[in-house]
């Protein structure tokens, strides 16, 4: 069966109030931080790469907002 247009099968962001990407952030912090030192590099630097991504974002719309 195909996907039709909008379904969320697509492959497209999920959108995701600020609360909830404040909660998403706090949650990642808090993984990263309870890594342990044998974790997985790549896996590290995923979570770094989120957390950045999410808190340039909303800064973004911190600044550009009001």
């Amino acid at each position: 069966m195909r996907a039709f247009e909008g379904q969320r099968s697509d492959n497209q962001p999920v959108k995701r109030s600020r609360a909830e990407k404040e909660k998403l952030l706090r949650e990642l912090r808090e993984t990263l931080a309870g890594m342990k030192s044998h974790a997985s590099l790549s896996l590290r630097q995923s979570v770094q790469k989120r957390v950045a991504d999410l808190e340039a974002e909303l800064g973004t719309a911190a600044s550009g907002g009001h």
